[in-house]
């Protein structure tokens, strides 16, 4: 929060800052208090979901927002390989994303830096080439011989340079359910711009059903059910919601 005042002082604006709902801004025991000190180890999904996707969409609702400039790079790795300057919105809905420096390399970002003194984060001078959470974000290499100080690099800058190293320290030891090595937090994936709200019904009647095999689950067991598929995107599933969730609340079925 020092660097984004920081930021904010430098070019002479206010951010808006969105945590997760209701949290106040920086307060890590009301977080711990709502949602537990270790849901990034029980169940990194949901805490994506409840510290970034939320927070995203939220914030990009109560902004308005039409377009997303962002920092994404091909340089990165792979899974941005294929993303262009600019990203239409989709069709059915959704964020249009502009990525000016899609085609730089990190060594281009810090020339840039150095060039126009532009602010860098305090911990590219303790050694991390990019910045993520605390709890799994580690310098590169590990020792925090590379840095960058005052405009300029310290230390051998290749590990830091070289192709899709950049965010080789982000979500250390973290995998996703499948298995398969985390390198993304929600933010950026396919579609999760779409859903401007969160998911309803955490409390009361409505159940989330996650799967197909759940979904069946429900079917096979012969109790009397009702299954909606939700877009919450979609202007007339919120129209029913309301009606929905009543209806769940006076049926006593599942």
């Amino acid at each position: 929060m020092e660097f984004l005042r920081e930021i904010e002082e430098f070019y002479d604006f206010k951010a808006e800052v969105f945590c997760a709902e209701g949290v106040p801004v920086g307060d890590k025991a009301a977080y711990d208090a709502k949602y537990g000190a270790d849901l990034w180890k029980e169940d990194i999904e949901q805490y994506d979901k409840v510290c970034k996707v939320e927070p995203f969409q939220r914030g990009l609702k109560e902004c308005g927002t039409d377009c997303m400039i962002n920092g994404r790079t091909r340089w990165q790795g792979f899974e941005r390989a294929w993303i262009d300057q600019f990203e239409n919105a989709p069709i059915g809905g959704g964020l249009a994303k502009c990525n000016p420096i899609a085609y730089w390399t990190l060594e281009d970002t810090f020339d840039y830096i150095a060039k126009y003194k532009v602010p860098a984060h305090p911990l590219h001078a303790k050694g991390y080439p990019s910045i993520g959470d605390a709890k799994d974000t580690i310098p590169i290499p590990e020792d925090g011989s590379t840095r960058f100080v005052d405009f300029k690099f310290e230390g051998d800058k290749t590990p830091w340079l070289d192709y899709a190293s950049e965010r080789k320290g982000r979500f250390v030891g973290l995998a996703n359910k499948d298995g398969s090595t985390k390198t993304e937090c929600g933010i950026h994936v396919a579609g999760a711009e779409k859903t401007f709200d969160r998911d309803l019904w955490e409390e009361g009647s409505v159940k989330d059903i996650a799967s197909t095999d759940a979904a069946l689950e429900i079917k096979n067991s012969g109790k009397p059910a009702v299954i909606a598929v939700y877009a919450p995107w979609c202007q007339f599933c919120q129209g029913m919601e309301e009606e929905y969730a009543k209806f769940a609340d006076e049926a006593g079925i599942d």
